[in-house]
C-alpha cells in the first residue's frame, strides 16, 4: 500500500475514526490498533514478509528483557551481537547476498578462472533496511543502558511496525518514538491540522514533482546512448529534483499522519539543496539516517577524536556503508565514495561544522558569494546522482563524459517545458519556507484566511491534474 494510492485514502480514515472515536479511552486498545492497522498495511504489499518483522520483533523484545536483568559485560555482549547478526543477517541475505555471489564470480574471472554462479532468485523486502535500523537502535541503545527495555510487547511490536514510517522512514529511535507508546494521546486540533498541512505538501512534491520529473529522468537515463550532453545534464538535473521531492515528500507524508494520530516523529530533511558546502548538505539530507550512522557507527569507530588517518578512515566507512545501505550495487558504493571525497576537505579544515542555520535567515536574498556556494553544492550534489541512478558504473561514467564533452552546448531534446516550470515553483515556495520545518508550515504569512484556502485549492487541483503519472517511491526499493 502506498501513501498516494486509493487503497490509502480508504485506509487512513478508516484507522483513524477507529483510533479517536471507538478506542480514544484505552491506550492498550490504541496501540493493539495501530500494531493491526500496521501490519495490515505491510501485509497489503506481500503478507509473506509479516514474519520477517514479527521474528525481529521477538528476538529485540526478548533480548531488551535479557539486557536488563543481566549484569555480566560478557554475556551482555553476547546478547547485543545476537540481535546485530539476526537483525544484519536477514538484510545481509535478502539485500546482498546476490551482489557478493555476483563480485565474488567476477573476481575469479578477472584471474582467469571460472566458478559457478549461485545466485537466487531473491524479492527484496519493501523497507527492510530501514525497520532493521530501526530495532537495532533499540537494543543497542537498551545495552547502553540509555534506554529502560519495554515490558509492553504491544507497544513495542507497534514502534517497530508503525505504518507511518514503516517502509521509507524517518528512522525512529527507540528513545524518541517508543515512549510516545507509553502515554495517553489526546486529539489537539491544530496539530492534525498542521499534520493534514504537511501530507499536501508531501503528496504536491511527490506527484506534481518527482513524478513529473521520473517521466524525462527515465526516458534519458534509459536510453542514454541517443542523447547529447545537454539533454544527459537536463536528466540529471530532473533526477536531483526527483528523488528530493521524492523521499522527502514521502517523509513529509508520513509525519504528518503521524501527527493526525498524536506521535512526533524527527525532522527527516532540512532544505538541503540550500546548502553551502557538501557538510553542510549531509545534515539537511536523510536525517535519520546520517545521524544513525554517526551515533551507532561512526562514533564507536572513534569518530573525529584521532589522528589525520583515523579521520579519512571514518568518514570513508561512514559514506562507503551509506552506499551499501542503498543498494547491492558498486554505483552505490562509487557514489558513497565521492561524497566521502566532497565531505573530507571541510573535516579536516575543521570547517564541517561551519553553516549550522539555514542560509539567509530572516533575509529575502542570500549573499552573491552564499549563492555561488549553494550552486557549486549543488552541482557536486547532481554529479553523485548519477551514480545513484545509473544501471551500473560503466553507465554513470559513460553519461558524465558525455556531459563534459562538447555536446553540452547543444539544444536539449523533447520538452520538458512544463516540468521545467512547476520546478521553478518548487524552488520558490521551498525557498520562502526555509524557516520552517517543512516548506508551508509557515502558510500564516498569507495575511487572509481565502489567500490561504485559495493556495490549497491550487496544490490540490494541480495534485488532482498529474495523479494519472503515478510512480513508486523511489526509496521503497531500499
Amino acid at each position: 500500500m502506498i501513501f498516494n494510492s486509493l487503497d490509502f485514502a480508504i485506509f487512513l480514515p478508516t484507522v483513524f475514526i477507529l483510533y479517536w472515536f471507538i478506542f480514544k479511552k484505552n491506550l492498550k486498545l490504541q496501540n493493539l490498533l495501530i500494531l493491526a492497522a500496521s501490519y495490515f498495511f505491510y501485509g497489503w504489499w506481500d503478507w509473506r514478509f509479516l514474519s520477517l518483522i514479527f521474528l525481529s520483533t521477538i528476538v529485540d523484545f526478548t533480548i531488551g528483557l535479557k539486557l536488563k536483568s543481566q549484569e555480566n559485560i560478557l554475556k551482555r555482549k553476547i546478547l547485543l551481537w545476537i540481535s546485530i547478526l539476526v537483525n544484519l543477517g536477514f538484510l545481509g541475505f535478502f539485500k546482498y547476498y546476490n551482489f557478493f555471489i555476483e563480485s565474488f564470480t567476477s573476481a575469479f574471472l578477472f584471474f582467469g578462472s571460472e566458478i559457478k554462479d549461485n545466485t537466487l532468485n531473491i524479492i527484496l523486502p519493501v523497507g527492510i533496511s530501514f525497520y532493521t535500523f530501526q530495532t537495532l537502535s533499540y537494543t543497542i541503545d537498551v545495552y547502553k543502558r540509555k534506554l529502560e527495555p519495554t515490558k509492553d510487547i504491544i507497544a513495542f511490536g507497534a514502534f517497530v511496525s508503525f505504518f507511518t514510517q514503516l517502509v521509507a522512514g524517518p528512522i525512529e529511535r527507540a528513545t524518541n518514538l517508543l515512549p510516545q507508546f507509553y502515554k495517553k494521546r489526546t486529539f489537539d486540533y491544530s496539530k492534525a491540522v498542521d499534520g493534514m498541512r504537511q501530507i499536501l505538501w508531501g503528496l504536491f512534491k511527490k506527484i506534481v514533482i518527482a513524478d513529473n520529473c521520473a517521466e524525462y529522468a527515465n526516458l534519458i537515463f534509459n536510453n542514454s546512448a541517443d542523447y547529447a550532453g545537454s539533454s544527459l545534464a537536463l536528466g540529471a538535473l530532473f533526477f536531483s529534483f526527483q528523488i528530493y521531492a521524492d523521499f522527502s515528500g514521502y517523509s513529509d507524508i508520513a509525519i504528518g499522519t503521524s501527527r493526525l494520530f498524536g506521535f512526533n516523529l524527527m525532522q527527516n530533511f532540512n532544505f538541503p539543496y540550500f546548502s553551502r558546502n557538501v557538510a553542510e548538505f549531509w545534515r539537511r539530507w536523510h536525517i535519520s539516517l546520517s545521524t544513525w550512522f554517526r551515533d551507532y557507527l561512526y562514533i564507536p569507530l572513534g569518530g573525529s577524536r584521532g589522528g589525520t588517518m583515523m579521520k579519512v578512515r571514518n568518514t570513508f566507512i561512514i559514506f562507503i556503508v551509506s552506499g551499501l545501505w542503498h543498494g547491492a550495487n558498486w554505483t552505490f558504493i562509487i557514489w558513497g565514495a565521492l561524497n566521502a571525497i566532497y565531505f573530507l576537505p571541510f573535516l579536516l579544515t575543521n570547517t564541517n561544522r561551519n553553516h549550522l542555520v539555514i542560509v539567509a535567515k530572516g533575509k529575502t536574498f542570500p549573499r552573491l558569494k552564499e549563492a555561488l556556494s549553494i550552486l557549486i553544492t549543488f552541482l557536486l550534489t547532481v554529479i553523485t546522482w548519477i551514480f545513484f541512478r545509473a544501471e551500473n558504473a560503466e553507465h554513470a561514467f559513460n553519461y558524465i563524459s558525455e556531459i563534459f564533452s562538447l555536446s553540452v552546448l547543444t539544444k536539449p531534446e523533447g520538452q520538458p517545458t512544463t516540468t521545467v516550470l512547476l520546478i521553478l515553483i518548487f524552488v520558490i515556495i521551498e525557498w520562502f519556507g526555509r524557516e520552517g520545518k517543512y516548506a508551508i508550515s509557515g502558510i500564516d504569512y498569507f495575511k487572509t484566511r481565502k489567500v490561504r484556502w485559495f493556495f490549497y485549492l491550487a496544490i490540490c487541483m494541480l495534485i488532482f491534474f498529474f495523479q494519472g503519472k503515478q510512480q513508486e517511491f523511489i526509496y521503497f526499493q531500499f
